[in-house]
């Protein structure tokens, strides 16, 4: 039996057996049953139904919060923090390219962000507005918008058209103390 392959092994009779694996699960199905706990100690997961005794992972309704390590200082605690992300307080663009523009809009087009939501090339007007260069120009359009990159510029205003960007002007408390007045005295009758 050693040292013989597989097709070499035989049955009485010199009949050849090669079992597939697809030929076992159209015989007994494709998908494994699921375990059934707590059935009895002659099923072998039955008593305790595989969560030992006692203990908080013992009890119904148990669960642990991600990243807890049992009470010791959590990886992520232990772990410096240096430093300051700018990820939540950055702009966010939509973003349109020249070919997009090619194709849907016409030639001598004014092009701003409400003529793209409009056309379906980008979602709502929310967001300010970038231009990017991919793709060849051949129309003539007057866009206006945020931001450019500097290919999209010059294959605008190579094919004709103009730029006109837009200067965002961010929103800033007004730090200044109003002067104060002396107000007349109020007269008692």
């Amino acid at each position: 039996m050693h040292g013989e392959t597989r097709d070499q092994r035989t049955r009485k009779g010199g009949v050849f057996v090669i079992m597939m694996i697809h030929e076992i699960t159209v015989q007994v199905g494709k998908y494994k049953a699921r375990k059934r706990v707590g059935r009895g100690h002659g099923s072998g997961s039955g008593k305790t139904a595989g969560r030992g005794h006692k203990g908080a992972k013992s009890r119904a309704g148990f669960s642990r919060r991600p990243g807890f390590e049992g009470g010791q200082m959590s990886f992520i605690r232990r772990m410096p923090k240096r430093g300051f992300t700018n990820a939540p307080f950055k702009t966010l663009y939509h973003i349109v390219n020249l070919q997009d523009l090619e194709g849907r809009l016409d030639d001598g087009a004014e092009v701003n962000i409400q003529v793209l939501v409009d056309a379906g090339l980008i979602r709502d007007i929310k967001r300010p507005l970038k231009v990017l260069g991919q793709g060849e120009l051949t129309k003539k359009f007057t866009v206006t918008a945020e931001k450019f990159s500097a290919s999209a510029k010059k294959k605008i205003e190579d094919a004709g058209g103009s730029v006109t960007e837009i200067k965002r002007v961010k929103w800033m408390r007004d730090r200044s103390k109003p002067k104060k007045t002396k107000s007349a005295p109020v007269k008692s009758e």
